[in-house]
């Protein structure tokens, strides 16, 4: 079992830059692919990036494509989210999750385990 705790979150203007961590504990991260999902207010939790163990698989959302950027650091056990060009439609809380699935899915309901999430405005 993995358990994963983000940060970096935060208040930005728009057409600023976040980036967000998730740290794993447990089980070693290479173990997982990871997915990086948000939930806006009212809204259902929707995919943003999934990287694979190796990194050489990633998926992103078309409206995050050319703006956010998934990476991981296995030997850090750690996976990051670049977030550029950062829109006020950007605005959620962003969870990273970890699935042991053979391949690298973008639907919430597959992934295994999850952290607490971190919270990204984006003003105007």
């Amino acid at each position: 079992q993995v358990q994963l705790v983000e940060s970096g979150g935060g208040l930005v203007q728009a057409g600023g830059s976040l980036r967000l961590s998730c740290a794993a504990s447990g089980r070693t991260l290479n173990s997982y692919n990871m997915g990086w999902f948000r939930q806006a207010p009212g809204k259902e939790r929707e995919f943003v990036a999934a990287i694979g163990r190796s990194g050489g698989t990633i998926r992103y959302a078309d409206s995050v494509k050319g703006r956010f950027t998934i990476s991981r650091d296995n030997a850090k056990n750690t996976v990051y989210l670049q977030m550029n060009s950062l829109k006020p439609e950007d605005t959620a809380v962003y969870y990273c999750a970890a699935d042991d699935n053979i391949w690298v899915l973008t639907t919430a309901l597959q992934y295994d385990y999850w952290g607490q999430g971190t919270q990204v405005t984006v003003s105007s």
